[in-house]
């Protein structure tokens, strides 16, 4: 079963501290140039609360970014089922940067691709993501596939999405 890393709107305070420890386990250096994997965005909407989004490599099924490369630098990892970058196969194109919808590919100071690589290494340890490990309000989680549709539900219930065809569409005159 496929596992991935959830995230949970109202529960995130923006803290950073998910963003801190990427940068740790991954030894990123911001000071030389290096983008960090992990980032946190404020949201504001006049009328709505405050929300924060925590964003990070989507992992997708279908990997447009890994579809888009030329070289064969981005790979799925059998094992834990996340894409991967092989940086010496990367010749710094940004065909994977131009084909993911989610603006996830970063290219450092050699012009090489990297990105989150889900802590992959940890894992196969038996270990939590980075992120998920130091959340403080518990906003990341590590999740089970076939935990989407009672998340989704929970999610539905608190007001934190609303996806087209939840709701009874019937019109009436």
């Amino acid at each position: 079963m496929s596992r991935f890393i959830a995230f949970e709107p109202g529960l995130c305070g923006g803290c950073g501290a998910c963003v801190v420890a990427c940068m740790d386990q991954n030894d990123i250096d911001c000071a030389a140039g290096q983008p960090p994997f992990r980032r946190v965005y404020q949201l504001e909407e006049p009328g709505l609360p405050l929300l924060y989004r925590s964003v990070a490599c989507r992992h997708c099924e279908d990997s447009p970014c890994m579809a888009g490369c030329p070289t064969g630098a981005i790979y799925r990892d059998g094992e834990t089922d996340r894409v991967l970058v092989e940086r010496s196969l990367c010749i710094g194109c940004h065909s994977c940067a131009m084909n993911c919808p989610f603006g996830v590919p970063r290219f450092d100071s050699e012009g090489l691709m990297s990105k989150c690589g889900g802590c992959s290494q940890r894992l196969k340890a038996g270990l939590e993501p980075a992120c998920v490990r130091v959340c403080p309000q518990r906003a990341l989680t590590l999740a089970e596939e076939n935990t989407l549709p009672a998340r989704r539900e929970k999610q539905l219930a608190r007001g934190y999405i609303h996806l087209r065809g939840d709701r009874d569409e019937k019109e009436t005159d």
